[in-house]
């Protein structure tokens, strides 16, 4: 007789897979904060932060989550997302015998207390800590840095800015600066660029400018995450100066992440540029073979459950990339072990995680469309004579796509480019072949450009 599927344990096996499919802005936004409710007669009822988040979720994912949830359980599914009620914050009592004001660096200030509500607003993940962020070469100097600024917010390391690669513990490192600084009282706040543009939009359309700019200004510790994706919004980037310049000015902390190292951050103003560059910049590099295996002892540790050595090191060896990949691969085996109740090997992981072969469409026509899809351009913008860098870095890629993927000589890619020569092409192939080894956007987005050319 088989056992039940827990369905609490249904719902994290599909927010891991979704967190491998959709795009992470997309993750993080909608899907991160939910919670699992109850189960009752066939619906998974979620519950979600807003009303907005509860709209967007049913015009844009509900049949999508509800096919996971049913290939997972088994069964026809449903699924109803909940606005869950507000966090009450409760009144922390005065102690009049305690010692509220310390000595620090000849000044007389408010000393720091733990209290719950320091957690109360500030978006963390209480899971991300440093205690359980495996440390290894690439990582050991940015997580280094981030303990130094944890144990001394605002005065080592401000700004401290984080960069690396999708899934290699940047979002990680920002929660459990967090956590260790909420811990001692200080106000936090982790926020993605994305979502500090929606709130200041929002306070703009409903007059509350004040309110928006205090949340951000009175803060202790400043957490942005993604800060690649302010790239070309001027306003939001003005806001985001002025924010910066006045926690700074007050030796508040704020600590940034990007998937890119600021040189490449082409779209954001030299002023915010020059200020990120000022404090200490960190990079976080894809984990070695031991790093990763480590990683996934931990990971394994942390679900209870006994993973053979050896199919550990298969995960280990085949998803080199980042951490995110190689915590998908194991939840993807132990997760069909567990449904279909068999035991742990190689042969199972191999037909787990061996790709499946999904044809590539090679036509040049297929590459153009994809590589636009990904850049946010159009075909004819990649065919035409504008050279500007928004469109000659995706027009490099299709040319290196179509050399690479369709083989076709490079007259005939100047042609399909728009008449170009020969020796233009030549040249985008090379310069991209030379950034492949030393890019990682370039890397992640020329692997989606393929994925897409799967699809």
């Amino acid at each position: 007789m088989e056992r039940p599927i827990d369905p609490e344990w249904v719902w994290k096996a599909t927010l891991g897979e979704l967190e491998l499919a959709l795009q992470r802005p997309v993750f993080e936004n909608w899907l991160k904060d939910t919670r699992f409710v109850a189960y009752e007669d066939g619906v998974y009822i979620i519950a979600v932060k807003n009303s907005f988040s509860q709209e967007w979720l049913n015009q844009r994912l509900k049949s999508t989550i509800k096919r996971r949830l049913a290939r997972l359980s088994g069964r026809t599914v449903d699924v109803n997302f909940i606005v869950r009620p507000e966090k009450v914050s409760m009144p922390v009592p005065s102690a009049p015998d305690s010692p509220l004001l310390t000595i620090a660096n000849d000044t007389v200030q408010a000393g720091r207390f733990h209290s719950p509500s320091s957690f109360d607003d500030a978006n963390l993940q209480r899971n991300r800590t440093f205690a359980n962020f495996i440390v290894g070469d690439g990582n050991r100097f940015a997580y280094a840095a981030c303990q130094a600024v944890a144990q001394n917010p605002g005065a080592s390391y401000n700004p401290l800015f984080i960069y690396g690669g999708v899934g290699l513990g940047k979002t990680h490192l920002l929660h459990a600066i967090g956590n260790a600084t909420a811990e001692e009282g200080y106000i936090v706040r982790y926020v993605t660029s994305e979502t500090f543009t929606n709130e200041m939009i929002e306070s703009i359309r409903t007059h509350t400018n004040v309110a928006f700019r205090q949340t951000y200004r009175n803060v202790d510790v400043l957490l942005i995450d993604d800060i690649q994706f302010l790239q070309g919004k001027e306003s939001t980037q003005n806001e985001f100066f002025h924010t910066f310049n006045s926690l700074t000015a007050a030796n508040k902390q704020v600590v940034i992440a990007s998937d890119r190292p600021l040189h490449l951050l082409t779209k954001l103003e030299d002023r915010l540029l020059s200020r990120f560059g000022g404090g200490l910049t960190v990079d976080l590099a894809p984990p070695d073979l031991e790093h990763r295996i480590a990683i996934l002892h931990a990971k394994a540790y942390e679900k209870g459950m006994v993973v053979p050595e050896d199919v550990i090191r298969y995960i280990a060896e085949h998803f080199p990339n980042n951490v995110r990949e190689l915590q998908g691969a194991l939840n993807r085996v132990t997760a069909y072990a567990q449904l279909h109740q068999q035991p742990l090997t190689i042969a199972l992981a191999q037909k787990i995680l061996e790709p499946q072969q999904v044809p590539m469409d090679h036509s040049p026509e297929a590459i153009l469309e994809a590589v636009a899809k990904e850049f946010n351009i159009t075909v004819s913008e990649l065919k035409g004579p504008r050279r500007t860098r928004r469109i000659s870095v995706p027009r490099q890629v299709a040319m290196y796509l179509m050399r690479d993927v369709a083989q076709l000589s490079f007259p005939q890619i100047g042609e399909f480019l728009g008449g170009r020569d020969h020796t233009t092409v030549m040249h985008g192939v090379t310069k991209v072949e030379k950034n492949l080894q030393s890019d990682p956007v370039i890397r992640e987005r020329l692997e989606r450009v393929r994925a897409r050319l799967k699809q």
